[in-house]
C-alpha cells in the first residue's frame, strides 16, 4: 500500500493561525464585518458557509484553527445577515437591507498603474466634497477605497438610498471611471511609452465619430483625376478605390486613379475625413460651424477595468480589512493617501505589521450628497437602451434577415464550444462585439454566454460576465477583420471564403442566401 503524501502548506497557511491570533488583528476584521455578511476562505479550496456572520472577535481565532487563511465580507449592510435567503426578491432583500458602503475595487495588474488610478479617484472624490473615505492594500496589486454609507443622502426624489443597491453604487462607479479614464492614460503613457505600450499589445488606438461617438472604421479612398488635364483638370476622391478609372462629373471623360490613402469612416453617420475635409475646403479652410474632426482615444487595456463594477452586486464579497491574500501572504492592510506613491506591498507584510488603522471612518452625514446627484445624471444620460424583448428561443429577425446559429462564422462557433486554456477575456470580447454587432437582444446574448462560461476550462466570474455585457451592449464595436493576430489564436488562420473581410459579413451573406433561398432567388 502506497504511503498517503499529506499536501505541503502553503506559505499562507503556515502564518495564518499566529498573524490571527493576535487580538488587534481579530478586533479590526470583527468591528469592520459587523453587520455584514461575512465568509472565511480555507486557502480558496473550499469557502465557510453562507450566509454567515461573526458574533465575536474570537471566531476569527477559532475559524484560522479549522484552517480559515482569510475572511470576505459584504459591502451591503444588515439588520441580521443570517436572515438572508438565497429565494429571497429584491423586494425581501431590501426589508433587511439597512444600507451599503460604495466601494471602489481598483483591479490593475500593475502595481504604479493601480497607484495612478487611486491617486487621481482620491482626487475626485475630494473634488466632490468627501473628505472622510477609506484606502486599503488589496493584498496583491491593487487597492480598495471606500465611502461609508452614512455620506449619502438617506433618500433621493422619494427612493430610499438603502433600498439602490447595486444600481446607484454602480453607476457612481461607472461615472467617476468615466471621468479619470482619459487623464489615466496619459499618464500611464508618461510613464510607459507609447512604443513599448504598442509592443506589449497593451495600448488600442480608436478613432471616434464626432457625430455619435462611436468607433470608426478604416477604409481606403482614391484620388481620380480626369485625363483632359488642358480643359477640364478635374479631380475627385471616392471610396471605390479598386477601380482604376472614374467618369469625370464635368466633362464625362475617362479620370485616372493617381493615388489612395487611408481614412477614418462612420458607417452609421456615413461620415469620413474626405467629407469634414472638403467641407472645411470649401468655407475656406474655416467651418462656420462648430469645429468637426475624428478625435483618437487611447485604450490601455491593463486599465479597462481598472473601477471594477463587478465588485458592485448583490452579496458579492471582498476581502477584509487586515485579511492575509493567499497568493501574496501580505495582509490587506489600511493605509492613508499619503502612503500611495511610495507603497510597497512588502509594507503589507505581517511582520512588520504594527499599528492598525479603521477602514471606515467617521464621516459628516450626506456629504457624498453631490457625487450621487452627479453619478445618477451621469447614469441616466450613458443608460445602455432597454431591450424590449428577450430572447424566447426563436429564430432572430434582423431587418428582414432570420440568422440561426448555422450562419455563425467558423471562429464564433469554435469559441462557443468552450476555452480550453488561455484566452477567455479576448474570446468574450470577439463574440460579444459580434452578437451586439448584429443587434441580437440582451437576453440572448446572456443566455448564450453563459452556456458557453459553463464550457470553458475554468469560467469567468459572473459579475465579470454582467458588466461586459452590459459595456457592448452600450458599446457596440465590430469585431476586427479576418487580418487581425486574433483569430490565430482561436484556430483560424484565413477567412471562411475568399474575399471575407469580417465575421459579420460571413453571417450576412449567409442570410442573405437562405432568405433568397426560401424566396426561390438561389440555387445551390
Amino acid at each position: 500500500m502506497e504511503n498517503f503524501k499529506k499536501k505541503p502548506l502553503s506559505k499562507t497557511q503556515v502564518l495564518a493561525l499566529s498573524y490571527y491570533s493576535r487580538k488587534d488583528v481579530q478586533e479590526a476584521i470583527f468591528s469592520f464585518c459587523k453587520h455584514r455578511e461575512s465568509v472565511a476562505s480555507f486557502n480558496y479550496e473550499y469557502w465557510g458557509k453562507r450566509p454567515d456572520c461573526f458574533d465575536y472577535s474570537t471566531d476569527i481565532l477559532n475559524s484560522a484553527r479549522q484552517g480559515a487563511t482569510s475572511f470576505h465580507c459584504s459591502e451591503e449592510l444588515w439588520g441580521n445577515p443570517l436572515d438572508i435567503n438565497t429565494d429571497m426578491t429584491q423586494g425581501q432583500y431590501n426589508e433587511i437591507r439597512t444600507g451599503w458602503d460604495f466601494l471602489i475595487d481598483i483591479d490593475s495588474p500593475f502595481l504604479d498603474y493601480g497607484k495612478i488610478a487611486a491617486r487621481l479617484l482620491i482626487a475626485e472624490l475630494e473634488r466632490h466634497g468627501i473628505r472622510n473615505y477609506g484606502i486599503k492594500f488589496s493584498g496583491s496589486k491593487g487597492f480598495h477605497i471606500i465611502v461609508p454609507f452614512k455620506a449619502f443622502p438617506k433618500e433621493v426624489h422619494g427612493e430610499k438610498t438603502s433600498d439602490m443597491f447595486p444600481e446607484w453604487p454602480r453607476m457612481i462607479a461607472g461615472y467617476l471611471f468615466d471621468r479619470i479614464r482619459g487623464p489615466m492614460n496619459d499618464e500611464i503613457l508618461k510613464l510607459t511609452s507609447r512604443e513599448k505600450l504598442e509592443e506589449k499589445g497593451e495600448l488600442v488606438s480608436e478613432s471616434l465619430c464626432p457625430q455619435c461617438g462611436k468607433p470608426t472604421e478604416k477604409k481606403r479612398i482614391g484620388k481620380y483625376v480626369c485625363q483632359d488635364k488642358v480643359r477640364c483638370k478635374g479631380e475627385l476622391e471616392s471610396m471605390k478605390s479598386n477601380r482604376k478609372g472614374m467618369v469625370c462629373s464635368n466633362c464625362y471623360g475617362k479620370m485616372d486613379r493617381v493615388s489612395e490613402r487611408e481614412i477614418d469612416f462612420c458607417e452609421g453617420c456615413k461620415l469620413n475625413t474626405a467629407n469634414i475635409e472638403a467641407r472645411a475646403s470649401s468655407y475656406g479652410g474655416v467651418l462656420r460651424e462648430a469645429k468637426i474632426e475624428f478625435k483618437m482615444e487611447d485604450t490601455i487595456k491593463s486599465t479597462e477595468d481598472a473601477v471594477d463594477i463587478v465588485l458592485v452586486s448583490s452579496r458579492h464579497l471582498f476581502r477584509a480589512p487586515y485579511s492575509l491574500h493567499e497568493k501574496t501572504s501580505f495582509a490587506s492592510i489600511v493605509i492613508g493617501k499619503e502612503d500611495i506613491e511610495d507603497f510597497k506591498p512588502t509594507d503589507a507584510d505581517v511582520l512588520k505589521l504594527k499599528t492598525l488603522k479603521p477602514f471606515i471612518r467617521d464621516c459628516v452625514p450626506g456629504e457624498a450628497r453631490e457625487l450621487l446627484a452627479e453619478a445618477l445624471d451621469w447614469g441616466r444620460e450613458n443608460a445602455p437602451k432597454e431591450v424590449a424583448k428577450k430572447y424566447d428561443g426563436a429564430e432572430l429577425d434582423l431587418k428582414g434577415l432570420v440568422i440561426t446559429e448555422e450562419m455563425y462564422p467558423p471562429v464564433i462557433k469554435n469559441i462557443l464550444e468552450g476555452i480550453k486554456a488561455d484566452g477567455r477575456k479576448r474570446a468574450l470580447s470577439l463574440v460579444l462585439s459580434f452578437f451586439t454587432s448584429l443587434e441580437f437582444p440582451q437576453g440572448f446574448i446572456e443566455e448564450k454566454i453563459n452556456e458557453w462560461n459553463k464550457k470553458n476550462y475554468h469560467p469567468l466570474k459572473a459579475g465579470y460576465i454582467k458588466s461586459q455585457i452590459l459595456w457592448h451592449v452600450k458599446n457596440k464595436r465590430m469585431p476586427p477583420n479576418y487580418d487581425k493576430p486574433i483569430y490565430k489564436e482561436f484556430g483560424i488562420k484565413s477567412p471562411p471564403e475568399p474575399g471575407m473581410k469580417n465575421p459579420i459579413n460571413y453571417t450576412i451573406r449567409m442570410a442573405m442566401r437562405a432568405k433568397g433561398q426560401k424566396n426561390g432567388e438561389w440555387k445551390e
